[in-house]
């Protein structure tokens, strides 16, 4: 199950019309059902994270597994970048849909979260049962060992080896945010990274990066929740990567009822009884309000 190397922006598109209908009708669809949604990058970026799909996007280039592990040199690059990234992830903030998501856990309509974003915002949110499809940008895996360790302590021992490191960054100017906890920085050369504390081997954000697969198990379990719920909801995501279409290929095959709520085409539309093109963080806060006049 590999997270292809899809990265081109998305076609721009004519929201709906009358968002408010809309979410009545998404109101109609999780009314009486327990549902898991399936969300991606387009739920977070109204809290400020960026994406690769969005229309209007910049073209840019992602980190793939080959190119991490290709040299010593471009994991340096690599690591001076997130060492300023991952900081504006981490002080990035839930938006009302990862918020409304939570509620709707709470209140039992919705079953858990399966993600492909990798901010741990759901979580934030008071999510529960999240399964992060893609990583978190919270976890460092050593390659050799299988070492964990949280992206704090990786921080402290980062900062320790390169004292005055993001001073002397803040001093050139405003830096600009790329996806996946990274920046664009390009003078790196003094940068010195460290390895992992156990054996000494390659440190990794556990992060599922482009061209890699997906854990089995991770797999095996987003399948199983797929198969608990009632109906699948797709939030934010054009479904390009085949690591959470065929999720809703599943769904389908298996006679439940999907929602798509997206800015866009999505490669799952024609699965769908249900699809929305309009923002996250406007529909999901009026679909619960609307909930409890259709019920």
């Amino acid at each position: 199950m590999v997270r292809a190397a899809a990265w081109e922006p998305a076609e721009a598109t004519t929201p709906d019309a009358d968002p408010q209908r809309r979410a009545t009708d998404l109101a109609r669809f999780l009314s009486g059902r327990h549902t898991l949604v399936l969300t991606g990058a387009g739920l977070s970026t109204p809290s400020g994270i960026p994406d690769y799909r969005s229309p209007g996007s910049p073209p840019r280039t992602p980190m793939t597994i080959q190119m991490f592990l290709s040299s010593p040199e471009f994991r340096r690059h690599y690591w001076a970048r997130n060492h300023l990234g991952w900081r504006y992830m981490d002080a990035a903030r839930p938006n009302p849909a990862h918020r409304t998501i939570a509620e709707l856990e709470a209140a039992g309509a919705v079953t858990g979260v399966i993600t492909q974003n990798v901010d741990m915002l759901h979580l934030k949110a008071g999510s529960k049962r999240v399964l992060d499809l893609h990583g978190s940008y919270g976890r460092v895996i050593c390659l050799d060992c299988g070492h964990r360790l949280s992206r704090y302590a990786l921080d402290d021992a980062l900062v320790a080896a390169n004292p005055g490191f993001r001073d002397r960054v803040a001093g050139r100017g405003a830096i600009e945010v790329a996806p996946d906890a990274d920046v664009v920085l390009e003078d790196t050369a003094s940068f010195v990274t460290v390895a992992c504390p156990e054996c000494g081997g390659i440190l990794k954000p556990d992060i599922v990066y482009f061209g890699e697969s997906v854990a089995r198990d991770v797999v095996d379990r987003a399948y199983t929740m797929v198969d608990d719920a009632d109906a699948l909801l797709v939030a934010g995501s054009s479904l390009t990567v085949m690591s959470g279409l065929r999720f809703v290929r599943h769904a389908a095959k298996t006679g439940k009822p999907i929602a798509i709520l997206n800015r866009g085409a999505t490669r799952g539309d024609g699965l769908a009884e249900l699809k929305i093109d309009h923002r996250c963080e406007e529909i999901l806060p009026a679909a619960t309000t609307s909930m409890h006049t259709v019920a």
